[in-house]
């Protein structure tokens, strides 16, 4: 392939629009606030999957304190009806009054059973309660520090899409002045080669592949016409001749 040699080393601007293009790129995909709102996400998700088992609880909580405070009511109302027909000196069966009697202490002691139940309820509802503002807060604390990681997000992609917007310009203005088949050749090296095309040849080095050219190479490039397109015989990408090549 042949090509003038003003339009190989534009080869070189192009390259260096290109790798720009590959970095904003790479930075793009690999902004920090990234991974921070992710984390943020999957904190989120496990302090309100926790929040979600204290309110079931606490709803399981008022519906057991119901439940005993009427238990201990309806102890409450049976042992003040047998304590009025105690007092009212209905019964006059000694053994039925024994058994009254016996029934109202029964009672009274079921009753501060079930009043220490409903203690026993209220102290779990109030640290379930403690539990629940405390995890509130962490929910609050969570989603203002994902929101502050997603403003940062969308502040930094923004710059970059407008970095990324003029070097494709650039990047276009640039593949406009290169002949069709010269450019085909170095998008399919590049595509080949992790994203470089063409190098220069600095001081007898390619500076794609960073390794130096032998004295029989260089011979070759140096009999070369300017306008001949030049491969580097050890990773095949274009090399373009400069001032500074050596030859």
């Amino acid at each position: 392939m042949r090509a003038e040699p003003d339009h190989q080393v534009r080869l070189l601007d192009l390259q260096e629009v290109d790798a720009e293009l590959d970095r904003l790129n790479h930075r793009m995909r690999t902004l920090p606030e990234h991974e921070q709102v992710q984390r943020l996400d999957a904190r989120l998700t496990e302090l309100r999957d926790r929040l979600a088992v204290v309110e079931t609880e606490l709803r399981d909580l008022e519906r057991e304190q119901r439940k005993a405070e009427r238990d201990v009511e309806q102890v409450r109302v049976r042992a003040e009806r047998d304590t009025r027909r105690l007092e009212s000196g209905q019964v006059s069966s000694p053994k039925e009054l024994e058994s009254l009697q016996s029934e109202i202490a029964s009672l009274a002691r079921r009753q501060s059973e079930l009043e220490d139940i409903v203690l026993e309820v209220m102290e779990r509802q109030e640290n379930a309660e403690a539990r629940r503002a405390e995890l509130e807060r962490e929910v609050a604390e969570a989603e203002a520090e994902r929101e502050s990681a997603d403003n940062r997000r969308s502040e930094s992609v923004l710059r970059i899409r407008d970095e990324l917007d003029s070097a494709a310009q650039r990047r276009a203005r640039i593949a406009g002045e290169i002949p069709a088949d010269l450019l085909g050749l170095y998008e399919k090296l590049r595509e080949q080669n992790a994203g470089v095309g063409a190098a220069a040849l600095r001081y007898g080095r390619c500076e794609g592949c960073k390794l130096e050219l032998s004295t029989a190479e260089l011979r070759e490039l140096r009999t070369a016409e300017p306008d001949e397109v030049t491969r580097c015989e050890n990773c095949r990408r274009i090399l373009v001749r400069v001032p500074d090549s050596g030859l």
